[in-house]
Parts: structure tokens; C-alpha cells; sequence
């Protein structure tokens, strides 16, 4: 995991601008789903064509985070990224063209296609038959077109939401950021997420607590499930 955390002088000004750190006192685990990000083949395997070696250290406060919001009422979801491949490419050249170099490319969009090994949830994790599965096929699962989780969540009645996985600041900071903006209240848990770095990881957190949502540990969420 991550060791890098917020800087002081981030929480000193989180405190002068809003009069305390903690968004969240308290969690209603009814209305609250813990989402896990991309936590897969693609990234998680060593060798991996988009391979975040700190995402496997994930499992177990993954695991833990889930059997607590379980056990007071919540819902776990598990976001997964698929792409198709197309004669043109895939469904999303706009990224694979522009920023993936051809044979990285390559084995990428093999990875990700539907059914494959890499599209699938990592070895270790606790995937109850209870917790739903959606696949997105952009960053963020929120945005229109990506996939069907806020209609999941509307319809279930969730407002708050636990964002797991990797990479922390790129599809757990873009689902963060967007769900804010619909008004969902959004918890970063920041030893459940990784990035390629610590300053990576950090430089979230910091984004995150002081525009977007709360940042608390595994252990800071459970206690506020009660």
C-alpha cells in the first residue's frame, strides 16, 4: 500500500475553509455502496499490459471493507473496464490512438475484451453472489454512455458511495469527481485505492478532500457504520 498521505498544511486549509476535516460523522450503510474500481487482470497481474504493482496489495482491505459494509446493510459493487475491439481500432480510439503506443495498445484492448482474463475480478477478492457487477468502458462510470451504475444506484436508493481500486487518480478520481457533481457524497478510502505512485496517490487524496468528497482509512469507515 501507499504510504504517501495529505500534507498538513491540506488539512490546515480543508479546516479553515469548512471548520473540520471529516466530511462524514456518520455513514447509513442502507444508503451507502462501496465501489470497486478496475480491480482485474489488466491491472492487477504482474506483467500486465496496464499493470499497477500496488493494486495487489489491495485485497485485503478490500475484502475487510466489504465484509463490514455487508454485514451493516450496504452494497458492494464491483466496477470492471471492458473495451471491443472494432475494424477501426476499438470503441474508444479517442484514448487507445492518441496516448497507447501500437503493441501497448495491442495487448490492451485483448485484455480488456469482454470474457477475457484480464476483464475479470482479481484472484483473492471476495466477489459475493449478493454484490452487482457493471462494466464501464470509459475513466469514470458515471459519465453518460459508460455504464448503467448511476440508474443502479438511483433505483436502489444509494446517495453515498466508497471509492476502492485503481487507479486512484485516474477511474476512482474521475468516478469520484462526477459523482460529487450529480450530488452523490463520495468517501475516497485511501488505503483501499493505488495509483503507479505515492505522489500520484497523494496528490487525489489532496484533490479529493478539498473539492470532491472525504478521505478516510478502512478502518475510519467501519467505525462511522457503526
Amino acid at each position: 500500500m501507499h504510504e504517501a498521505g495529505i500534507r498538513q498544511h491540506i488539512i490546515d486549509r480543508v479546516i479553515a475553509r469548512r471548520g473540520k476535516l471529516h466530511l462524514f460523522d456518520q455513514l447509513a450503510a442502507v444508503r451507502t455502496a462501496l465501489i470497486v474500481i478496475d480491480m482485474q487482470g489488466t491491472f492487477c497481474a504482474p506483467g500486465a499490459p496496464a499493470e499497477v504493482p500496488f493494486s495487489r496489495g489491495l485485497v485485503g482491505p478490500i475484502n475487510r471493507l466489504a465484509a463490514g459494509l455487508r454485514v451493516a446493510g450496504g452494497l458492494v459493487i464491483w466496477v470492471n473496464h471492458a473495451n471491443v475491439a472494432t475494424a477501426a481500432g476499438s470503441d474508444w480510439s479517442g484514448f487507445f490512438d492518441r496516448f497507447v503506443a501500437a503493441e501497448v495498445r495491442r495487448r490492451t484492448i485483448e485484455s480488456l475484451a469482454p470474457g477475457r482474463e484480464g476483464q475479470r475480478v482479481w484472484q483473492g477478492l471476495d466477489l459475493r453472489s449478493e454484490d452487482l457487477q457493471i462494466i464501464k468502458n470509459r475513466y469514470s462510470a458515471l459519465i453518460p454512455g459508460s455504464s448503467s451504475l448511476e440508474r443502479v444506484l438511483r433505483s436502489l436508493g444509494i446517495d453515498t458511495l466508497l471509492i476502492a481500486g485503481t487507479k486512484t487518480n485516474v477511474c476512482c478520481e474521475s468516478t469520484a469527481r462526477d459523482a460529487m457533481m450529480m450530488d452523490f457524497g463520495v468517501v475516497m478510502v485511501s488505503d483501499a485505492t493505488a495509483a503507479l505512485s505515492d505522489d500520484e496517490h497523494r496528490a487525489t487524496l489532496e484533490t479529493i478532500i478539498q473539492q470532491f468528497g472525504d478521505v478516510l482509512t478502512v478502518d475510519e469507515i467501519l467505525a462511522r457504520l457503526g
